[in-house]
């Protein structure tokens, strides 16, 4: 082993209180950038930042994700401020390096089909939970509210002659949010089975106060359940990417969309695009007669 890569190992132990595992995974990192550094005709101590630069480069093309780039860096940089700081250099070749972007995962949704199939399975849900479950289908997929804006809204928020209802999102910013005529149904169905008035359009065991995010994301696996879906696959969040990803596939512009989900800026909106550019070349594999083609 190098000799500045075990004072180095040693200083973990003894100053930090390093676990055995953590100065195991310190050893393999920078033993990894060794043989890399050695190939090059380069001792680990002595490594420049371009060398450095080299090396981060070719981690990704090795299949390592952005989190393991990323610990391979601190392990570089934890070792060459070691190194400065015992005098053994006088620079520091890791100081403007930097550090991988984790690539932004794309929002999971359902497919038309899978939304349909899971209305149709809670509306055979016995009583009240069948009812509740399909309001909240319906009105989280026309509308892409976000669960806490779902379940804040009170009953006055469905009229059958409004075809608006005004929400309250983050940092209490209102926007008015169109409804479907089969959403506006399906909430007032679950409003004529209530005993009595109450506050919240999904109220929970207590009246008193609105139905827990919690009760509603069990209300919806059991839903997903008999539409023999993967109950993980389904909660409120999955059925706002859903709306939204629909909503951009079939014809509308980003700026509607931003305002319709509430999102602060265009930015947050654009992941979507993402989304149906994904399921555009997934179309064109399945179905184009000449995508299967061996090269």
């Amino acid at each position: 082993m190098d000799r500045h890569l075990e004072a180095f190992l040693e200083m973990l132990a003894a100053e930090r209180d390093a676990a055995r595992n953590t100065r195991e995974a310190y050893r393999a990192d920078l033993e990894d950038f060794a043989a890399f550094a050695a190939g090059r005709g380069a001792a680990l101590a002595m490594a420049d930042a371009p060398l450095l630069r080299a090396y981060l480069a070719s981690l990704r093309p090795r299949g390592l994700a952005a989190r393991s780039q990323a610990r391979r860096l601190s392990a570089l940089r934890q070792f060459y401020r070691f190194l400065l700081r015992e005098g053994i250099r006088a620079d520091d070749p890791s100081a403007g390096l930097d550090s991988p972007r984790p690539g932004r995962k794309l929002p999971k949704f359902l497919s038309p089909q899978e939304i349909l199939a899971l209305l149709a399975a809670a509306e055979s849900l016995p009583g009240r939970a069948g009812l509740t479950a399909v309001a909240a289908l319906e009105l989280l997929y026309a509308t892409g509210l976000r669960v806490s804006e779902l379940l804040a809204l009170p009953p006055s928020a469905i009229t059958a002659h409004e075809a608006m209802i005004l929400v309250r999102g983050k940092g209490g910013k209102e926007r008015m949010v169109p409804l479907s005529p089969i959403a506006v149904a399906a909430a007032e169905r679950l409003l004529a089975a209530r005993e009595k008035p109450g506050r919240w359009l999904f109220p929970g065991r207590d009246p008193r106060r609105p139905m827990t995010r919690q009760g509603l994301a069990l209300l919806l696996k059991d839903a997903a359940l008999l539409a023999g879906l993967d109950p993980a696959r389904v909660s409120p969040h999955v059925l706002r990417h859903s709306f939204a990803t629909d909503l951009l596939a079939n014809g509308a512009d980003l700026r509607s969309l931003q305002t319709l989900l509430g999102h602060s800026a265009i930015a947050t909106t654009e992941i979507y695009t993402h989304l149906t550019t994904e399921r555009l070349h997934a179309a064109v594999a399945r179905h184009h007669p000449l995508a299967r083609r061996r090269t």
